[in-house]
């Protein structure tokens, strides 16, 4: 479970985060929605401890990144939108290395790649070098990576910017798979369908605040609209989705 209480955050005179408090449960889906400049991208980056912040508290799965932050890498999968793949080595071999750095090796790491690669449905560029992938391939290997350890967090940037049909289906299918398996998902995404068919949760933050949490339904209840889109823009305000 990954749990915010009134965090905030500044880059000089900039507020980034003015407080920011929700709860994402285990074995859910958790969309953080906003518009660009809302501070999804720095909340994701204090969840790992690669910021940190001013004012709050954090816990994932209990622990405090910013006393902690290595017991917090150790059980999450961070997807950001620099994937860092080593175009001069196959999938197969840039997951192995990577699983290597997690402390997997031998049989049980090739078993896990095979999985991995199952699940994502991604057998057909395993043994192909990354170079050249297209956008949709690259997040396959970026997330496949994220996946190898088997984290209890996933904290997703946008996941499925640049994919193809059939990759969109087979990125539902790996977060619904991980939701059956008790795995706390927490993505941050402009996708309002992806929104209302994957996740049970929403937590809508705008100009560096939490705006409201519930479910796609509940939402749309507390504004009276029936579509979330529209439910989104009168939580927010015409002014918040264009800041």
């Amino acid at each position: 479970m990954i749990e915010v209480s009134d965090v905030r955050k500044h880059f000089g005179t900039v507020q980034a985060l003015g407080g920011v408090s929700f709860t994402a449960r285990d074995g859910q889906i958790t969309a953080l929605l906003g518009p660009n400049g809302a501070g999804k991208t720095t909340l994701l980056r204090l969840l790992v401890g690669l910021l940190k912040r001013d004012q709050g508290s954090i816990a994932i799965g209990g622990v405090d990144p910013a006393l902690d932050p290595m017991a917090v890498r150790a059980n999450i999968g961070f997807l950001t939108d620099q994937f860092g793949l080593y175009e001069r080595l196959t999938t197969r071999e840039f997951l192995s290395y990577f699983g290597e750095l997690n402390g997997m090796g031998g049989a049980a790491l090739r078993q896990r790649i095979e999985e991995v690669a199952d699940l994502l449905s991604m057998e057909d560029i395993l043994h192909r070098r990354t170079k050249g992938f297209s956008q949709g391939q690259r997040i396959k290997v970026a997330l496949a990576r994220s996946l190898l350890h088997r984290p209890r967090h996933l904290l997703l940037d946008e996941p499925s910017r640049g994919l193809d049909v059939m990759s969109t289906r087979a990125l539902r299918h790996a977060l619904n798979a991980l939701r059956k398996e008790g795995c706390c998902v927490l993505m941050a995404t402009h996708v309002m369908q992806e929104v209302t068919h994957l996740c049970d949760d929403v937590v809508v933050i705008a100009k560096g605040h939490t705006v409201a949490q519930g479910s796609p339904e509940e939402l749309c209840r507390r504004t009276g609209i029936a579509n979330l889109e529209d439910a989104f823009v009168s939580l927010v305000g015409e002014e918040g989705i264009a800041a």
